[in-house]
């Protein structure tokens, strides 16, 4: 296999790429269950979290006014430094970031 076991998990077609050709690069998988849909992102591991959660955000849920309303979290638990590179946060080839509103939303 020649990327991580996430690489092969259903998720839209086109991949996000953050990280130019030949540079050192992760795979990521940014999952929203908000909108049932996934993201596969290509990023160096000194991108700032950010970075990541604006791009996802921008593919995954468009008429999001602000990336305040949402949070990042990595093993279940939020990632509250988002200035913080990846790597800083403990993102590693193959995690999974889960992306969602920052408050519960009633079920409609």
């Amino acid at each position: 296999m020649s990327g991580p076991f996430v690489t092969t998990l259903r998720a839209r077609y086109t991949t996000i790429q953050l990280a130019p050709p030949g540079t050192d690069a992760i795979t990521i998988r940014v999952e929203m269950p908000e909108v049932w849909d996934v993201v596969r992102i290509v990023v160096a591991p000194s991108e700032p979290v950010l970075t990541v959660k604006a791009r996802a955000l921008e593919a995954l849920f468009p008429e999001a006014e602000l990336h305040e309303d949402f949070v990042l979290k990595l093993r279940g638990w939020e990632i509250l430094d988002e200035a913080a590179s990846l790597a800083d946060a403990g993102v590693l080839d193959g995690s999974i970031l889960l992306l969602t509103h920052r408050r519960r939303r009633p079920v409609r």
